[in-house]
């Protein structure tokens, strides 16, 4: 690795999925700026590839890739990235990446022997808890980086933790006896919890599936960190910090909103189609849907989508995805929406269908979108939140059911179109809501300056200018001054501020 003699070395290491690997980029790029450090980005060969051709021409960051063969794992050959996979495959992957750990030791001893240990810290990925025991052992300053909302992921850590569902009859259950909503027992705030916002794997645990003996030997490794990085914001996120400054006794620095932005070449190419066709409609009138790179609904949900999207005589872009059931890598086919959709949409004007990558910001921050329908992964609620776009939600899998909860319940952006991916679900009922939020409805209206408040809100949090640093700002001071001034346990103890 390439090294400018004297600047702190920094290891990032994500896990091995787009939302993930995204944000670290954002953060890189991020710390990059403030031209003090040696920045290196650790992952497997093709994730690598994939990043060498995101960075910028010009850039200094290292990128270091670990041997990793996925047929060694029980996965199809070249497998490095959740993208290519089935979701019921994304477990053996995460057990698969534990396999990395004496590489990433050895990496670690090497570069503290060739230089100072206090010029050296670590940001890895929620899915490597690991990764903060190596640091503890070797006394290295060590934070995990979540790409997830605080709020979200402290009901996902709870329940994993508590497992409160399979505790019929106990404390955690409400007070009207309702079996099928429970009290996180560490985290209240978050009030009644629905057994329909529980994810599969969460919902299906039963102490001996991979699942939960992963997630009951990693999250507890978290103790062993210095703190953790939240890809959100203290004004609409602070209950969810709250909650890991008092479980992990550590620093939770809210440093976001970490986005690659527009501009940033690090998209990737193909906007222009959808400029110019959003160019041709008016302000506020379009409905964006885009389920993320790893989320699916079931065939009937599609058709019933397809049908609600027409019905309901909005202009649309919707990004398709195989449904459940096909290989995820599917070409597509016009038999999984309602039939002749494809041909009357293109024939009216109304709507775009499309199979391939997007690029999200660009959409989003186009004049002419007025709504998001997401599945409310935090990197898409980030992206549609700077832009001032509220959220219609469709959660399907991890903490994305507790992001809604929160930009629905507490924040008032989002209104919650269906829950999962086999319950089923009412076109008409998709068109109300659509229609609730899209138009000039006293909930439309309200939606829409909430969600211009938040924009502004975020603004602010990155703004450093003229003696003013937002929130994010700071926390990101504090953050880069701990692990600046980090004296390892039995040398001295330092106080970190919070």
């Amino acid at each position: 690795m390439a090294e400018t003699e004297g600047k702190p070395q920094v290891l990032l290491f994500p896990f091995l999925a787009q939302g993930h690997i995204i944000p670290f980029l954002a953060l890189a790029l991020e710390l990059e700026q403030r031209k003090k450090y040696n920045i290196t980005i650790l992952n497997t060969p093709l994730n690598i590839k994939n990043l060498r051709s995101s960075l910028p021409p010009n850039s200094s960051i290292t990128l270091l890739e670990f041997p990793f063969t996925s047929s060694d794992h029980g996965l199809p050959p070249d497998t490095e990235n959740t993208s290519a996979i089935p979701y019921h495959l994304v477990i053996r992957l995460i057990e698969a990446s534990a396999t990395l750990k004496p590489a990433f030791k050895n990496l670690v001893q090497n570069i503290l022997a060739q230089k100072q240990k206090h010029k050296l810290f670590i940001i890895a990925g929620i899915f490597y808890g690991w990764t903060a025991t190596v640091a503890k052992e070797l006394r290295v300053f060590h934070v995990i980086f979540s790409v997830c909302g605080a709020y979200g992921l402290a009901c996902y850590y709870s329940l994993w933790v508590n497992l409160p569902h399979k505790c019929p009859g106990s404390a955690q259950r409400l007070v009207d006896s309702n079996e099928d909503q429970f009290i996180l027992p560490d985290f209240p705030e978050a009030r009644a919890i629905h057994r329909t916002q529980l994810p599969s794997n969460i919902s299906e645990a039963d102490v001996t599936d991979a699942w939960t003996m992963f997630q009951q030997k990693n999250l507890p490794e978290w103790v062993d960190s210095n703190g953790v990085l939240f890809n959100t914001v203290e004004e609409f996120d602070f209950v969810g910090l709250g909650y890991f400054k008092r479980k992990l006794g550590r620093p939770a620095w809210p440093i976001g909103p970490l986005l690659l932005s527009a501009g940033s070449g690090t998209l990737g190419k193909g906007g222009g189609i959808y400029t110019e066709w959003l160019n041709t409609k008016a302000s506020k009138s379009v409905l964006f849907v885009n389920f993320g790179s790893m989320n699916t609904i079931s065939a009937s949900q599609m058709m019933g989508l397809g049908k609600a999207l027409e019905r309901s005589g909005k202009n649309f872009i919707w990004v398709v995805r195989p449904p459940i059931g096909f290989e995820i890598n599917s070409k597509f086919r016009e038999e999984w929406l309602p039939e002749g959709f494809v041909e009357r949409i293109r024939e009216s004007g109304k709507g775009l269908v499309v199979h391939d990558w997007v690029p999200r910001v660009e959409i989003l921050s186009h004049f002419a979108v007025s709504t998001f329908l997401s599945h409310c992964g935090w990197n898409s609620v980030l992206e549609s939140l700077s832009q001032g776009v509220p959220i219609l939600g469709w959660p399907m899998a991890a903490e994305q059911f507790y992001n809604c909860k929160l930009l629905e319940e507490e924040v008032g952006v989002c209104v919650e179109v269906a829950r999962g991916k086999s319950s089923e679900v009412k076109y008409e009922d998709i068109v109300a809501k659509i229609e609730l939020v899209m138009d000039e409805t006293e909930k439309g209206v309200m939606m829409r300056k909430k969600a211009g408040d938040i924009r502004d809100m975020i603004r602010d949090a990155v703004k450093d200018e003229d003696g003013f640093k937002g929130s994010s700002v700071r926390a990101m001071d504090e953050f880069l001054s701990a692990a600046g001034s980090h004296v390892p346990d039995g040398e001295k103890k330092i106080h970190l501020k919070e």
